[in-house]
């Protein structure tokens, strides 16, 4: 089995990661949940890295910042693969629970069906790491006050499904505000305060205190996400 390129990269206004996963022996390449103020800086490294991007994927509809799928397919030629929504237009394909996106003929994608955080939200998982999204950050997770989001659902998609990899498998998040990169099952299981030993009642309780405020231009990057990024 080949090796593959990986690329964590950080848009420092919205704390978001982003991800490039490339085969070794193909080259053929997919981006997570991309940024579309970051696009510049994603094209330039897909072309050092001499890699054909296949696919862009967003594991959710971004409330805080536009995606940049758009903006990649018109340049690369990129497919957008989108979580299944019958809100969204603009997308090649959809992605179900269960679905694979293979990289070459070495490495695939496995899509995870995590609702909670948003009601279309998927993860990723790849050989020992599994892309969370929003809905598992590092000692923390996402929200529930968006658009379709479950305090219920979010607990059942982290205890039922995240939490039932091994233990050594490696998180890696959609945001980080504390400056830490990456995780493991076993450590969210241990110090994620948030779920951590904690009954669905108790996680409720948890989640409805909160009180956030809304991200900045929330309606405009909800309404250019909800067509795969394109600005109107």
């Amino acid at each position: 089995m080949s090796d593959f390129i990986f690329r964590q990269l950080f848009d420092k206004k919205t704390s978001t990661y982003t991800y490039l996963i490339g085969d070794e022996d193909s080259r053929e390449a997919v981006i997570i949940d991309p940024v579309i103020e970051q696009f510049e800086r994603d094209c330039k490294l897909i072309r050092e890295l001499n890699l054909n991007l296949k696919y862009s994927i967003d594991t959710h509809i971004h409330a805080d910042h536009i995606t940049g799928a758009y903006q990649l397919k018109e340049k690369l030629s990129s497919e957008i693969l989108m979580p299944y929504s019958c809100h969204i237009t603009g997308e090649d394909r959809f992605l179900h629970e269960g679905n694979i996106i293979n990289l070459g003929n070495s490495h695939f994608l496995k899509v995870i069906s995590t609702p909670g955080h948003t009601q279309e939200h998927i993860c990723l998982h790849l050989d020992d790491r599994l892309f969370t999204g929003d809905t598992l950050l590092i000692r923390g997770c996402g929200r529930t006050d968006f658009q379709g989001g479950s305090s219920d659902e979010l607990y059942h998609s982290i205890t039922k499904k995240l939490f039932k990899f091994s233990d050594n498998t490696l998180i890696y998040p959609g945001h980080d505000y504390k400056g830490l990169g990456v995780s493991t099952v076993n450590e969210e299981k241990k110090f994620n305060l948030r779920i951590a030993d904690k009954s669905l009642e108790e996680f409720k309780v948890t989640m409805a205190s909160l009180k956030l405020s809304s991200p900045n231009n929330i309606d405009y990057n909800l309404k250019a996400n909800f067509k795969c990024g394109i600005i109107v």
